[in-house]
């Protein structure tokens, strides 16, 4: 490390890294502590005395009293607290709302941000980040120079004074403290720009003069502003732009259909790739070990967590399990209690554990963004993996993608169809389709089934998309930029039917 890296490692990070170390013995221990001091600091709000928070005394309490909820169960209550009402599903007052992608009867929903989140969840997450990648790399420089942090833009809430509502990256770069603006690009002004496109631009031809020594977004809009930076600068590679670059945080979406793209850009052997789970709705893991893709989760933030096994979501009598109930290898629904005053909320992420003590896990997908229209039970985790074979096959790399059913015809004929924008188009299109479909295959036993012999299941279709036809449809959907994503699996044909409208 270099001196300021040392110094700062051993003054704020050295301590953290021990105590992070510690999570593979006292997982139960740390989890319960939460609770406790999620219920003793929410008894007197009005969900606390709804549900009798002055009555639980340990984790049978807590879930016999307190209901399994989706956004639309709290939504009245965030409403409220949306319109200045104190003490509602969190003490005082909350002035920061997440917006994020809607839920069936709504465009947005609005995740509460308390004071204590920001602290305790969001920017907590923020710096073990930097602890848990300064513990794997030794000879870091990492306060050498700058770091490039992407973010969306924000609003102001209702009427409501002093509160606003927004990305998430928008509300952390907002309230971000001082001493972090030292050694963050781009400034506020620039970083919170609601055009992404201009924010692109600029963003582009400030951080190219820096010395960045990295970076942190979402894949898809670093990987937009990365490349701008090679168009003005007229260089192959962002080695002769930012020669000390040795890290991208990454999160939001899955990394594998980027990578290959990042790596054609980034060239140098030191660079390494970091994946997070940090959403609006809290910051849930971290990637600490580079030779394992999967994540360790963080139990001593204000997040209390529950998992539902996936073949028991939305089923009569279905039950959840704390974190030391889970087994690894199994699907489940995630559920969380927080600080900024989510309660048993099914937050829509599905992940699977490969392993206890420590607990880490790989995201697998979403519990409404799935295909199971004929019994094939397809994941977002099944999805990425086939991509992957077949890129890796072909020598196609794929920028965007989205996949539904086409449901059976006058000859009971059915298949999933797929619209792949490409950034290297394989030689074959056809050929591409036939590896991922029996990829996907082999992955999957429920699809394999489905696909035997052609009876159910015909083969896949793919629809190749026009550039830019995804950050086209999210632009009409006012969505380009910031933390969006693009649905990469439906039940329905909803999206694709506009995605095959606007790429005509």
């Amino acid at each position: 490390m270099n001196t300021t890296t040392k110094i700062l490692n051993r003054l704020y990070f050295a301590r953290r890294q021990k105590a992070i170390a510690r999570f593979s013995d006292r997982a139960e221990e740390l989890q319960a502590r939460v609770l406790e001091r999620l219920i003793s600091r929410a008894k007197n709000t009005e969900w606390g005395r709804l549900h009798h928070f002055s009555e639980i005394r340990d984790y049978e309490d807590f879930a016999r009293l307190v209901p399994v909820n989706t956004y639309e169960e709290l939504k009245d209550f965030i409403q409220r607290m949306r319109e200045g009402e104190h003490d509602v599903l969190w003490p005082g007052q909350v002035r920061w709302f997440a917006k994020s992608s809607g839920t069936t009867n709504d465009k947005s929903k609005f995740i509460p941000v308390s004071q204590e989140g920001l602290k305790g969840i969001h920017y907590q997450g923020g710096a073990d980040c930097v602890s848990s990648y300064l513990a794997l790399n030794p000879k870091s420089r990492l306060f050498s120079g700058k770091s490039l942090i992407l973010g969306g833009s924000h609003a102001p809430n209702l009427n409501t004074p002093n509160s606003l509502v927004g990305d998430l990256s928008a509300i952390l770069i907002e309230n971000v403290p001082k001493a972090v603006n030292l050694t963050r690009i781009p400034p506020k002004r620039v970083a919170l720009l609601e055009d992404f496109e201009e924010k692109r631009d600029r963003i582009a031809r400030m951080a190219m003069l820096q010395n960045v020594t990295n970076i942190s977004g979402v894949p898809s809009w670093m990987l937009s502003v990365l490349n701008r930076i090679l168009e003005l600068t007229g260089e192959a590679t962002l080695d002769r732009v930012w020669p000390n670059l040795e890290v991208f945080w990454h999160g939001g979406v899955a990394f594998t259909p980027y990578r290959e793209q990042y790596q054609n850009i980034i060239r140098h052997e030191g660079m390494h790739y970091m994946e997070t789970y940090n959403a609006s709705e809290g910051f849930f893991g971290i990637q600490t070990d580079l030779s394992d893709a999967a994540m360790t989760l963080m139990i001593d933030y204000g997040v209390f967590y529950e998992f539902i096994p996936l073949d028991q979501l939305d089923r009569p009598g279905m039950r959840a399990v704390p974190l030391w109930g889970v087994e690894p290898g199994v699907n489940y629904a995630m559920v969380i209690s927080t600080t900024c005053g989510l309660w048993r909320y099914l937050i829509g992420d599905t992940v699977r554990f490969t392993q206890k003590n420590p607990y880490k896990f790989v995201i697998t997908g979403r519990t409404k963004h799935f295909i199971n229209a004929f019994g094939e039970e397809l994941i977002v985790d099944n999805a990425e993996k086939g991509l992957a074979q077949a890129c890796i096959a072909t020598g196609a790399q794929v920028k965007d993608y989205t996949a539904a059913p086409i449901f059976m015809d006058a000859q009971a004929k059915c298949r999933h169809q797929w619209i792949i924008e490409f950034a290297k188009k394989p030689d074959s299109v056809d050929e591409f389709a036939s590896i991922l479909d029996r990829s996907l295959q082999a992955i999957n036993s429920d699809y394999e089934a489905k696909r035997h012999k052609d009876i159910t299941l015909q083969p896949l279709q793919i629809v190749e998309a026009r550039p830019g036809l995804f950050d086209d449809w999210l632009k009409s959907k006012g969505k380009l930029g910031g933390q969006h994503k693009i649905p990469r699996l439906s039940n329905s044909r909803d999206y694709i039917e506009e995605l095959l409208k606007m790429n005509e």
